[in-house]
C-alpha cells in the first residue's frame, strides 16, 4: 500500500511540472519573424525626407504571422488501482475425537499445605494393639463409642462393617489389620479390645481403637515430617519423643476409598 501511494505522488508531481512550464515557439515560426523584422529595418533606413508636399504615405501593413497555439498534450488520467482487502483465512477447528480427549493427561494437582504444618498444633493420641497413633485435631471428625456392627460380605478383610450412629452409616476400619497387616495374627486379634471410633475428617470412615490416650500440643521440630512421595502416603510423619505415627487424614481417606491397605 505504501509503495502504491508513493507512485501516485510521483505521477502527480510530474504532471504538475508539465502544466506549469512555458511552451516555446516552433523554430520555423521564429526564423520567419526575424526575417520580417530585418526587412522592415532596412526599408526604414533607406527612407529620406522630400521637399515637395508631403503626401501621406501609408505604410503597407506588415503582415503579422499569427502563431497558432500549440495544443497541449492530452494526458490520460492515471487510474489508481484500489487495493482490495483480502479476507483472512478462516481457521476451522478440528473436531477432537473422544478417544483423544480422554487420553489427554490432566495437569498435576498442586498439593495444598496443611494448616498444622505451620507453628504449633494439637493432636489426639490413641492406641491400637499397643501402637500409638496421632491425628491432628483439625483433621478429627469426631469420636464415638463403638456400637453394633453390620458385616458386609465381599469386602476387604480390614473392613469390619457398617456402624449406625444417629442415622449416619460409619464405615468401620479394623485399624490393627489395616496399619500392620504383616503382624496381624490370631494372637494379636485376641488381644484387641476396640472401644472407640475415630472419625476421619468429614468422611464416613472411622478407625476402631482400643484406648484414647491424650491430646498434646506439638511443635514443628518435634515431628520428623515426611518430605518425599512414596509408599505409605497416609503417614504424615513420626512424633519422635512419643514414638508415634502421625496420620495424613486426606491420604488415608483416599486409600480407604480405593480399597487399599497401608502397604500402598
Amino acid at each position: 500500500m505504501s509503495h502504491l501511494i508513493a507512485s501516485q505522488k510521483v505521477i502527480q508531481h510530474y504532471l504538475s511540472a508539465l502544466l506549469t512550464e512555458d511552451e516555446p515557439l516552433a523554430p520555423q515560426e521564429t526564423a520567419l519573424a526575424e526575417t520580417k523584422k530585418a526587412e522592415l529595418n532596412r526599408l526604414l533606413a533607406q527612407a529620406t525626407p522630400v521637399a515637395a508636399p508631403v503626401e501621406n504615405v501609408v505604410a503597407a501593413p506588415v503582415q503579422t504571422q499569427v502563431v497558432q497555439p500549440v495544443a497541449k498534450p492530452t494526458v490520460a488520467p492515471v487510474v489508481t488501482e484500489t487495493a482490495v482487502p483480502v479476507a483472512a483465512p478462516v481457521l476451522r477447528e478440528r473436531a477432537i475425537p473422544i478417544a483423544e480427549r480422554l487420553a489427554v493427561t490432566p495437569p498435576p494437582q498442586l498439593k495444598v499445605e496443611k494448616a498444622y504444618r505451620q507453628g504449633s498444633f494439637q493432636a489426639l493420641f490413641f492406641s491400637v494393639a499397643g501402637l500409638r497413633i496421632a491425628v491432628p485435631l483439625t483433621e478429627l471428625g469426631g469420636i464415638h463409642e463403638l456400637g453394633p456392627i453390620n458385616n458386609l460380605p465381599g469386602k476387604a478383610d480390614w473392613f469390619k462393617g457398617i456402624m449406625l450412629h444417629r442415622a449416619q452409616k460409619i464405615q468401620l476400619v479394623d485399624t490393627a489389620r489395616w496399619v500392620m497387616p504383616e503382624k496381624y495374627d490370631q494372637g494379636l486379634a485376641e488381644k484387641l479390645n476396640y472401644q472407640y471410633v475415630i472419625m476421619l475428617g468429614n468422611s464416613h470412615w472411622g478407625l476402631a481403637c482400643d484406648t484414647l490416650v491424650n491430646t498434646i500440643a506439638l511443635e514443628q521440630d518435634e515431628v520428623k515430617w515426611r518430605e518425599t512421595e512414596g509408599k505409605r502416603p497416609w503417614l504424615a510423619g513420626l512424633i519422635k519423643e512419643h514414638m508415634c505415627a502421625l496420620l495424613d487424614v486426606d491420604a488415608l481417606i483416599a486409600l480407604l476409598a480405593k480399597g487399599m491397605n497401608s502397604q500402598h
